[in-house]
């Protein structure tokens, strides 16, 4: 007789590295926390090693929490996350209000306004730390790949967040599958074929009696593979006993065929409750013991299952049924024909009327044409999926409900799913559902067409022809009662004319549509928003003021400053858009809106560097940078490398300036961001002026001001005009330079924005016809309020001492470079400070060296978390806002103490105060008086 083992029984012959490195991971648990993902083909032994994962974890004192795809639950929202935080759930109510109600209404426990993924991600390792903070945990996923969207962005997040938790995760994916898990750049491990003698090993421990012809046919066919070194000796009895040969296939489909046909030696009434367990989205045996009921017109009970658990079929208890390994099931719905499917998912529904989320699948299951019941039911179920957090579900329900729609309301349900898909960030997901719109849609519904496929291309909006298409369907909208789609509409629109600047005849569509929607004057602050940034320069008189007043206010929403901060930047306005886009930012993070997050961070980041905030500013752009590559935002990550790039070339660093505006510049032109290009280079001048490379700077600086070049941005432009005259003054360019200087002044206006006008007061000392000039224009520049622009501030006291010394008044010449020696040394600035002891050398004083100041040791990130700490949060709260656990930002400060020196937390905003840089703008420097 043949004797067959099952499969969980079978030892891990061949598998010592891969136990070895789980035993690894374990044993380095306190330490330090990690991911690991397991691929493989089916049946390489994946869920095996998962449980002898478990098996050492357990014997390690780790706890356990599991959760395992199943492709049927896969629409069901964070079923996979219900199931791995179901014996820890109670934990919940340690949590702060706002992670506890995410929580609450992911599993549909309260019908609150949906959360935001990421508010639900946080809650999610919150929770996860709070458990470890008793015994260390182990996390497994099995068969991830089949894991419903939302869990795996759940656990993809906290995924990359373990580094400083005792927390192992573990998932197991199929090859072939995609996966949040599979895509978020976790290490993975892909488990091989057994060696042969581990196969052969492996067969004689499962099939004692085979023939040597036997022996060597399943060693060839199962190819190493464990499940089918187990299953083909059954396979070969069924073929000594008579059965047809199936030919050359694939691996996989020979198991399946392997599977079904030992499920089709089973009685017929528990090859039915097989299919009812192979179709149901549940585990309950109770479901599975009605919907069979159902089907068959009579009760069946329990002991029809036991032939199947004596088959290694399914593992049974008194609450559920399982199979035992996914193949199996798949193999009993593929061995069914579409009517005995069709009658299971109708009894399904029936016995599922209570659970309207579950039942609504089954109904829609193998029906084709329009079903308008099924499809106002599968509506409401994607309602309900997105106040819970799950986009993914929800899109799926709607895609599902405009199959089934009647035409009226096929357009509305495709858009909806596509508008989700947009929020969700994967706006890909939606181009297929656009062209399946009809045409003879609403007003209304093309609107909203046109602004998902203006999300799903690049920024770049191209001719005239296109930037009027999306302003007439911006139009028909508002025309038709939906001002909000109207105002929706426009601010993309404009919004993509300042990334990639169109040319004229768009603006001036665009500044015509900004009247029409309501000008300076409305009430909406994002209608003002609209009208400054359609013509930065044109409007900037009239907007500038009422941009200053309406920021001025308290009452401001987050909504309202996501606009506005990015409207004060592009007028120059930066003081006023550092205000605005940190408050922004701020109110993204506690909204858990982190898909807005990147973009106000580069935003703020880059007023911060002209600011000279650049803790605040390298702070933003790391973090810009590394949340826009978890979310796969080209875009931003440019933005980010652009921030780093500023403030390394402002601080002297030139090779960090040069290798973020490469990266930044690569990207830019990729994603179509004409901006991000002309941002990139201002990394590059500031670092070529520090080193007094003028020719390098200048001809980075002209990029901007020429029109075939793809750095060119006549708005940006402006904000360089004073590095353009620098390096212009030390090259053969002055007359050029005045006649750039001329342009920017034209389009400033009589009240510039301040940026604006202090780099025209610096540009015109600089290029100044004649001394006398020279001096007033010097004059004017150091009397401005220079307050707020340290870097600024040095930079002008050095080109004024430089320009005394040319003129032989070295005495006068000390003050001002000592003043601005001084302030780059505050600020770090390496290059700077070295040009500004050079010329004092030259006016005949000395100057000692400068010692690096300790946070110069810190990261990015590390800065980021000590300003925090030096504010008085917490770790919790730190956790909070950068959406860490508190556990990794305890392990920072952990690192941030040697490195500057202290041991307590009172310690930091002490070493972290930037002093005053030098004295007041005009102290020891005397302005020369005419007679």
């Amino acid at each position: 007789m043949l004797v067959v083992a099952r499969d969980d029984a079978s030892p891990l012959l061949g598998r010592g590295a891969e136990v070895t490195l789980l035993a690894s991971l374990l044993d380095g648990i306190q330490s330090s926390g990690g991911a690991l993902v397991l691929r493989g083909e089916p049946g390489i032994g994946k869920s095996r090693l998962l449980a002898e994962a478990a098996a050492l974890a357990r014997d390690r004192g780790v706890v356990v929490l599991s959760a395992s795809g199943v492709q049927s639950e896969a629409r069901l929202a964070f079923a996979g996350l219900h199931q791995l935080l179901r014996p820890v759930r109670d934990r919940a109510a340690d949590l702060i209000p706002v992670h506890r109600a995410a929580l609450d209404a992911a599993f549909g426990l309260t019908d609150g306004p949906p959360p935001e993924h990421f508010r639900i991600a946080m809650a999610a390792l919150e929770l996860l730390s709070e458990v470890a903070g008793d015994a260390p945990l182990l996390l497994i996923a099995e068969d991830a790949h089949w894991l419903d969207h939302p869990t795996t962005d759940v656990l993809a997040f906290v995924a990359r967040r373990l580094e400083s938790d005792p927390i192992v995760l573990l998932a197991a994916s199929r090859d072939g599958y995609r996966s949040a898990l599979a895509d978020a750049g976790l290490p993975e491990y892909r488990l091989g074929a057994l060696d042969p003698t581990s196969a052969a090993e492996l067969l004689d421990a499962s099939a004692q009696q085979l023939t040597l012809a036997e022996r060597k046919r399943i060693l060839h066919e199962a190819a190493g593979n464990p499940l089918a070194l187990i299953e083909f000796p059954l396979a070969a009895t069924r073929l000594a006993q008579g059965a047809s040969e199936p030919g050359p296939l694939p691996l996989t489909e020979r198991l399946e065929r392997a599977f079904a046909a030992r499920v089709s030696d089973l009685p017929e009434e528990t090859r039915l409750l097989l299919l009812v367990a192979a179709l149901n989205d549940g585990d309950h045996i109770s479901e599975v013991l009605r919907a069979g009921s159902v089907v068959a017109g009579t009760a069946l009970d329990l002991a029809l299952l036991v032939p199947a658990a004596d088959a290694a079929v399914v593992e049974l208890d008194l609450q559920t049924v399982r199979f035992r390994h996914p193949l199996i099931r798949s193999a009993v719905r593929q061995s069914a024909s579409v009517l005995q499917r069709r009658r299971v998912h109708e009894a399904l529904a029936r016995t599922l009327e209570a659970e309207p989320d579950r039942r609504v699948w089954h109904r829609a299951a193998l029906i084709t044409g329009a079903h308008e019941d099924v499809a106002l039911e599968l509506e409401g179920a994607g309602r309900r999926a997105h106040r819970r957090g799950a986009l993914h579900v929800a899109i799926t329900a709607l895609r599902r409900a405009a199959e089934l729609s009647d035409p009226e309301h096929r357009g509305r349900r495709l858009l909806a799913a596509g508008e989700l898909a947009v929020e969700l960030g994967q706006p890909e997901l939606a181009a297929p559902l656009l062209r399946q719109v009809d045409e003879r849609s609403g007003p209304v519904e093309r609107a909203l067409a046109t602004l998902i496929e203006e999300m799903i291309n690049p920024p770049d909006l191209g001719d005239a022809d296109r930037v009027a298409r999306v302003v007439d369907a911006a139009e028909r909208a508002g025309d038709a009662g939906d001002r909000d789609l109207h105002v929706r509409l426009l601010w993309l629109a404009v919004s993509r004319a300042w990334w990639t600047d169109p040319g004229p005849a768009a603006r001036r569509i665009l500044v015509n549509a900004a009247r029409r929607l309501g000008g300076n004057g409305h009430r909406d602050p994002r209608v003002l928003a609209i009208y400054t940034c359609a013509d930065p320069v044109g409007h900037a008189p009239d907007a500038l003021p009422r941009l200053q007043a309406v920021a001025a206010t308290r009452t401001l929403d987050t909504e309202s400053k996501r606009h506005l901060g990015p409207a004060a930047l592009v007028l120059g306005a930066f003081d006023v858009a550092a205000v605005l886009l940190a408050s922004a930012a701020d109110g993204a993070r506690t909204e858990g809106r982190l898909g807005h997050l990147p973009r106000m961070l580069v935003l703020h980041g880059i007023v911060a560097s002209f600011l000279g905030s650049w803790d605040i500013a390298v702070s933003a752009g790391e973090e810009a940078r590394r949340l826009a590559t978890e979310f796969g935002a080209p875009l931003w990550i440019a933005g980010g490398e652009t921030v780093l790039s500023m403030v390394a070339g402002m601080r002297g660093d030139a090779d960090a300036a040069e290798h973020g505006a490469v990266r930044a510049e690569q990207l830019g032109l990729a994603a179509g961001g004409k901006v991000t290009v002309a941002l990139a280079q201002f990394g590059r001048v500031l670092s070529a002026l520090g080193e007094s490379r003028h020719d390098d700077a200048y001809a980075s600086a002209r990029r901007l001001f020429d029109p075939a070049d793809p750095a060119y941005h006549p708005v940006v432009a402006r904000w360089l005009i004073a590095d353009l005259a620098e390096a212009a003054l030390h090259t053969d360019h002055i007359a050029e330079a005045r006649q750039l200087l001329t342009q920017v002044e034209a389009t400033a206006g009589s009240r510039p924005a301040v940026w604006i006008e202090l780099n025209l007061r610096h540009a015109r000392a600089l290029l100044a016809a004649d001394a006398a000039a020279a001096q007033r224009c010097f004059d004017d520049a150091l009397a401005a309020d220079l307050g707020l622009w340290p870097f600024q501030r040095a930079r002008l006291l050095l080109a004024y001492g430089e320009w005394l010394r040319r003129q032989r008044r070295i005495a006068d010449s000390r003050a001002p470079l000592r003043t601005a020696r001084d302030i780059f040394d505050t600020l770090g600035c390496m290059s700077w400070n070295k040009r500004a002891r050079r010329e004092l050398r030259a006016s005949g004083e000395s100057s000692r060296r400068r010692d690096p100041a300790a946070r110069d040791q810190l990261t990015a990130q590390e800065l980021q978390i000590a300003h925090l700490a030096a504010h008085g949060l917490t770790n919790r709260e730190i956790g909070q806002q950068l959406y860490l656990s508190h556990r990794t930002i305890s392990t920072h400060l952990y690192r941030i103490f040697p490195k500057l020196g202290i041991t307590t937390r009172s310690e930091l905003q002490a070493i972290l105060s930037t002093p005053a840089p030098g004295p007041s703008p005009t102290a020891g420097i005397r302005p020369h008086t005419s007679p």
